[in-house]
């Protein structure tokens, strides 16, 4: 459900976790913080209208990018290109924090092409 936080920012509680949006103000790019709940992960997905950048603040967690996983943690960073398919998974007993900024054309929630899901949202 989508609610506005004490500064008036977007905020959405997932079944994953949550995102506060931090800056939606431009027309090419978008800055969301995002928190993944200890033992959950996002959906396996792409995007056709974004890429993502991600900068882990905190928490440790595994990445997937086409297939491929690699263990991130505070001071990483990854890059999801335009198509690629991307998720972030917390096995860990604390929340993974991570800031995402989105770049491209279009930043819906509807731009998201799910491949597998946990919570039964995958196409």
């Amino acid at each position: 459900m989508t609610t506005t936080d004490e500064r008036g920012r977007e905020h959405d509680e997932r079944p994953w976790g949550s995102y506060t949006v931090l800056d939606d103000e431009m027309a090419d790019h978008k800055v969301k913080r995002i928190v993944v709940a200890p033992g959950r992960r996002l959906s396996y997905q792409s995007h056709t209208r974004r890429a993502e950048h991600w900068f882990f603040v905190s928490g440790r967690a595994t990445v997937v990018l086409d297939d491929v996983a690699r263990e991130v943690g505070p001071g990483d960073s990854v890059d999801v290109a335009v198509g690629e398919k991307h998720r972030v998974e917390n096995h860990s007993d604390a929340p993974v924090v991570f800031i995402e900024v989105q770049t491209g054309t279009y930043f819906g929630e509807d731009d998201i092409v799910r491949y597998q899901d946990d919570f039964g949202r995958a196409s």
